[in-house]
């Protein structure tokens, strides 16, 4: 069965956050609570609704199997952590468990590539917390090179998020 994106509806806006939490929730053995508590608060947030962000879901046999936020250029998608950047941030990406290694968060990934690559801009960004091994590993292979200077410590507990550019 194929992939298919669009953007999402407002009706679905508490599904997606559920899913986030869920999807995010795996790690919570691999950092503090408090941390967590952060983590939780940061992708459950109305930061998906500003002005410009693009909120896509996949559906895939028929349910929402992931989504993702592509966050314009020049926006302050980590509420003062990092300077406002020329180019698309992709920002919190989530696939349903029943729906990994099925290619979602790729499709998902680039659907954010496509329509960055479309506005004309030469390279999107993201931010992972280095905890995502396996997220880190995904977008490396979509072609995502790390770009330190943009790192930054939220919580400040020692646990980095880790800045990633891809030409396009």
């Amino acid at each position: 069965m194929t992939i298919h994106i669009r953007e999402a509806k407002k009706k679905e806006l508490p599904l997606i956050r559920k899913q986030r939490i869920e999807a995010y929730s795996e790690h919570t053995n691999r950092i503090s609570e408090e941390h967590w508590q952060a983590l939780k608060k940061a992708i459950s947030s109305e930061a998906d609704q500003q002005p410009g962000v693009e909120l896509l879901v996949a559906e895939w046999e028929g349910e929402i199997a992931g989504s993702v936020a592509l966050f314009p250029a020049k926006t302050d998608a980590y509420e003062g952590y990092v300077d406002e950047l020329d180019y698309p941030e992709l920002r919190v990406l989530a696939v349903s468990r029943k729906a990994r290694g099925k290619g979602v968060g790729s499709a998902l990934i680039q659907a954010c590539i496509d329509r960055t690559k479309e506005k004309g801009y030469p390279a999107i960004g993201l931010h992972t917390g280095e905890f995502m091994e396996e997220a880190i590993d995904l977008y490396t292979r979509h072609g995502f090179e790390r770009l330190p200077q943009y790192d930054f410590e939220p919580a400040n507990d020692g646990v980095i998020v880790k800045a990633f550019k891809r030409t396009i």
